[in-house]
This record gives C-alpha cells, structure tokens and sequence, in this order.
C-alpha cells in the first residue's frame, strides 16, 4: 500500500516538475513577433530594384524566399500564412469560387460571404496566440476581420471599412502597439499592405511605376525598423517581412477565350483568370473535357486528380474542372489588359515570394526557399507555444533559428 502511495507522489513531483519546466520556459520568453506582408513582391525584386534596407536585412538577419501555396493567389496565400495550411485543407481555395454546402459563391467583393466564418477552416495564429494567453494586434489581414471561431484578434481593423489607415498609419499603429505598458502589449503584430503587387497588375512587374512601388516599400520598412530599434526593448523585438506570391508579365496577345472553346451552356461558371476552377453542369462534363484538349496552353484536371505535389483539388468547393495555364497566359470571357498576374504553378520562380527576418530567435545568413505553409509554426515557435494542427513543421526552418 505505502509503495503504491510513493509511486503516485512520484509521478505527481514527475508531474509538477515538467509543469515548472514549461511555465519557466513561457515566462523566459518574452520576445514580440512582429509579421509584415508586402503582396505580390517578388522574391528577386531586391536584385531588380534599389532595396538598401532589404539588402541590409539580407546581411544583418536571415535572407530566403517562400514557395507559395497553389494556387498563387492572394487570399488563399494569407490565409495559408495564417494557419500552415494548404488552401485544399483551410477553404479559402481561391480568390473567388462556389460552395455546394451554401450554395453560395464566396467572393472578396461580397461582404456575405467574405465575413462567413464557415469559409475559414483552421486556426490562425492570432486565435492560436489568444488562447494562449497572448495579446494581438492585426492590420488588415485578410481573414482578420472575420469571426473566425467566434473570435477576432485582441485588435484589428475591417478591411472594408472607410477610410483605410494609410501606409504610414499602419506603420504608426504598429509602433503604438509596441508602446502600450507591458502588460497590454501584443507579443504578435501583424500587417498587410498592398503593395507592390496593386501596381504589379496595373502596370507589369518590370514597369517604372512597380519599381517606385518596391523602393517605396523598402523605405516603409526601414522606418518600421529603426523606429523598433527605438524603443528600450528592442533586443526582444523579431521582425518578419515577406510576401504571399510573386508576379509575371501577362501579353496582350496571350489570352485564351473559354467559349471559344467550351459552350456557356455547359457550364455553371467559370472562377478566376489564371488557374480557372470550372463548374460543370450536370451530363456536360465530357463535353467540356473534350472542348479543354483542343485548347492550347493549359493543363488541366477533373475534380481529385490534380497532381499530388500542388496539395489541392480534393475540397469540395474546387471546381469539377481545374485549368491551369502556362505562365504568361490567361483564360478569359472577353479581352482584357493586364500588364501583371500571378495564380501560376507555384514552384515556378516567378511566383515565390520575399522572405526576410532579423531579431533575437534569427542567425544570420542566406538560407534555403521554403514552403509558406511553414511560416505559422515558425511563428508559434517565436511565440513560445504550441501550434494547431497544420501542414507545416517547425524542423522546415530551424536551421534559420539561434
């Protein structure tokens, strides 16, 4: 009996050891992680254009790129961001698409479905860090400002609310948020702006315009920066830039008309320009798979047999139909003009995405590209905490850790 009592007063000090050990190790980190997304920049813009503050990160911190998730678009990426998962697994499966449990077709532009938090599967990393006991604070995330759970980030800001926080606002907000007495202070920040990739599609990637765009950002971020190098805790201070695609130049002469092609009547609607989820009306999919092998320039797969290394094509919201172009090209209702575009393969250089860091958690040093999905147990490792379940591992980027 007194052996049996000793056991379970071991195995309770066993216990409450382990316990001590990891409240020790949540208390000794006290770093604040602050993730800044630049849509559509390129992950050679800084060989293109004049970056010096990017350049010096490069030297200073951890310079990489990231393989974005298929396809490369900017919600499905960001959301991706925010959870470690693919878009197959988290739903936001493309800027715009149909969903046969609503009935309903989401759309960034359709305040309905945007903020239906029955599109968002997953955790984001504001919601893992909350439950943590974390504070946060959100500037304009795609996703942040919808109840995703029930819940919004400690701070966030509606996308379509009016007017917008400037650029300079966004950087000034974030400063405030580090500002705030330390019990009140975000440990994750987070912030989106859009550009380059807004003058990437108005005027091509390699357009005066672009490049204006880029060197402006790099000159944002250097003032995000130093004003961080500011404050008395500086040295606690992890600074993540990077973005959620690249962008490629798009021909006036490289657009492909689906109804030259496939019939209106056969289909139920055509989602998106460049990797085009196709709903097909039902004893019309022969027809259509048909009218697809006489189109050139396109790839394209029934609903399930998307090949496996895209991680995509399984959720039921993607269409009975995926086509997706050769790079450059675009399939299109009418002809547009689009100097730039992305959506494309994503293991294609032109799609991947800037990444740098610096702060305490970073070596320094040019490393490997790496998956997005990769990016939120990063930042639950620079938090302290336990990620949900996700795609993504923490062995993925380590080497890139002090």
């Amino acid at each position: 009996m007194n052996s049996l009592k000793d056991s379970s007063m071991i195995r309770r000090l066993i216990f409450s050891f382990f316990l001590l050990l990891s409240l020790t190790a949540r208390a000794e980190n006290d770093q604040y992680t602050v993730v800044i997304s630049m849509d559509g920049f390129r992950w050679d813009y800084p060989i293109w254009y004049d970056t010096p503050f990017l350049d010096e990160i490069a030297e200073k911190g951890v310079s990489s790129s990231l393989i974005p998730s298929f396809p490369t678009k900017t919600f499905p990426n960001h959301y991706t961001l925010a959870t470690g998962l693919y878009p197959d697994h988290h739903g936001i499966i493309a800027n715009a698409f149909r969903d046969p449990e609503t009935g309903k077709s989401f759309s960034l532009g359709d305040p309905e479905t945007k903020f239906d938090p029955r599109y968002y599967g997953g955790e984001p990393v504001w919601l893992t860090a909350q439950k943590n006991g974390l504070h946060t604070a959100v500037f304009y995330w795609p996703g942040s400002d919808v109840a995703i759970k029930g819940q919004y980030p400690e701070h966030y800001y509606n996308y379509d609310a009016k007017p917008q926080l400037t650029f300079e606002e966004r950087v000034d907000g974030i400063i405030k948020q580090l500002q705030k007495p330390e019990p009140d202070r975000p440990r994750l920040i987070m912030a989106y702006f859009e550009q380059p990739d807004a003058y990437g599609h108005y005027y091509g990637p390699s357009s005066k315009q672009t490049r204006r765009a880029v060197e402006q950002m790099d000159s944002l971020m250097r003032n995000l920066y130093y004003r961080i190098q500011g404050l008395p805790y500086a040295d606690k201070v992890n600074l993540i830039l990077l973005s959620d695609h690249g962008m490629t130049h798009l021909g006036d002469n490289q657009q492909i008309n689906i109804y030259d092609y496939i019939k209106k009547d056969w289909i139920e609607a055509a989602e998106s320009s460049i990797v085009t989820n196709i709903y097909v009306k039902k004893g019309c999919l022969k027809k259509v798979l048909e009218g697809l092998s006489k189109m050139p320039h396109v790839r394209y797969w029934k609903h399930g047999e998307v090949p496996a290394h895209f991680h995509y094509g399984n959720n039921p919201r993607v269409g009975d139909v995926i086509v997706l172009e050769d790079i450059g090209w675009q399939l299109v209702t009418k002809q547009e003009k689009t100097p730039g575009g992305h959506g494309y393969d994503n293991y294609l250089y032109e799609m991947h995405a800037l990444f740098r860091a610096i702060g305490p958690a970073f070596r320094h040093g040019e490393y490997p590209r790496f998956e997005n999905v990769n990016v939120y147990p990063l930042i639950c490792h620079l938090l302290g905490i336990e990620p949900a379940p996700c795609d993504g591992h923490i062995d993925k980027v380590k080497e890139m850790l002090q």
